[in-house]
């Protein structure tokens, strides 16, 4: 087993190979707007590090959100554009679950959320019972809106740093970006144990930024 592992769904341009058994290299450059630039030249590295080829992979993991528009669908076209290119599968997980597995290999234990920065004033969230178990869908929500149960339990992430305000217990200690080794690391022990994992679409959670006028000239030739 070679997983290649990749997320573009925080600021975090994270790559990372994982053997099955540990993780062979990785790669996490934190830049909220130069996802496009950065993934390729990190896979490049991290299978420089590792002193493969990708037609070494036999699987690929990617984060599919939550996360913003433009970000997220960066990694997750790479991710599908390599698998199909060297016809091996590609495996799907919420990139809060990495967030929450990296806390757990931390030594987070018990209940806990997780919230990212979802920008508009927003954080993408989600409640876990432990590291390895989501028991909400992701949201987004304004962090002032988050029921008093959610915000009462320790947060973990980028969203409840910026937010500690509305949370009652930041633990800014933890990490707060994704990390492809988390993640891989997690998609290694599904394949293990026969965990189910996600297809590989964007969980936008809301309609993108950019939107179409609802009322614009419309100009035609004479």
């Amino acid at each position: 087993m070679l997983l290649l592992a990749l997320d573009t769904a925080t600021p975090a341009v994270t790559v990372a190979l994982h053997d099955g058994e540990t993780v062979v290299a990785e790669s996490t450059q934190i830049d909220a707007r130069r996802h496009g630039e950065l993934l390729l030249p990190a896979v490049h590295r991290v299978l420089g590090e590792a002193g493969t080829a990708l037609d070494a992979v036999t699987g690929i993991v990617v984060g599919v959100g939550p996360g913003p528009y433009t970000g997220l669908r960066v990694g997750i076209v790479t991710a599908a554009t390599f698998a199909a290119a060297l016809s091996v599968p590609v495996h799907g997980l919420c990139t809060l679950d990495g967030i929450a597995y990296a806390a757990g290999q931390a030594g987070m234990e018990g209940g806990f959320v997780v919230a990212t920065d979802a920008r508009r004033k927003e954080v993408y969230w989600a409640r876990y019972a432990d590291a390895r178990t989501r028991v909400t869908e992701p949201a987004v929500d304004r962090p002032a809106e988050l029921p008093a149960d959610v915000t009462a339990l320790p947060a973990i992430g980028a969203g409840a740093v910026l937010y500690a305000d509305a949370f009652g217990d930041v633990r800014g200690e933890l990490p707060q970006h994704q990390s492809a080794a988390a993640l891989a690391a997690l998609a290694a022990e599904k394949l293990r144990t026969g965990g189910e994992f996600l297809p590989d679409r964007p969980l936008y959670l809301r309609r993108p930024d950019a939107q179409v006028p609802a009322n614009y000239k419309v100009v035609t030739p004479q």
